[in-house]
């Protein structure tokens, strides 16, 4: 952080020195005072911004917990939950069958039951009432 904070005044510090020099040149008299200020003003906000963005710590990313009454009320099982989390990240029956290491015919089965747990006509309901209930990311 000290690092940043002489790059910071080295910068400002050789900016300064380039408007004194400018100054008593034949530039500085060709343009009105208020362009320098704006100029600077321009700089020193570009440089508020990048530093506070910088210097601001991030707010650490939200855990994900499921909403574990609402499965149970349901009569969610825990395969189940992990199908609707696979179901919303967009993959094809055979994708899911891969990654849980069943059949495509045993991942329609856990669809239409989880379709009519979830009240739910389509994967697109599914997932839609599946994070209003808090039950996927």
């Amino acid at each position: 952080m000290a690092r940043t904070v002489i790059l910071y005044a080295l910068a400002l510090a050789l900016a300064a020195a380039a408007l004194e020099w400018l100054r008593f040149r034949h530039f500085a008299f060709a343009f009105p005072t208020e362009l320098y200020v704006v100029l600077i003003a321009a700089g020193f906000a570009g440089l508020g911004l990048w530093a506070g963005r910088k210097l601001t710590p991030r707010p650490a990313p939200a855990v994900f917990e499921r909403n574990a009454a609402a499965a149970k009320s349901l009569g969610l099982t825990p395969r189940e939950c992990e199908l609707l989390e696979l179901l919303a990240s967009g993959r094809s029956n055979k994708e899911l069958a891969r990654d849980l290491g069943i059949s495509p015919n045993t991942v329609k089965t856990h669809l239409a039951r989880l379709f009519e747990k979830l009240e739910a006509r389509n994967r697109i309901e599914a997932i839609e009432t599946g994070r209003r209930l808090a039950l996927i990311p």
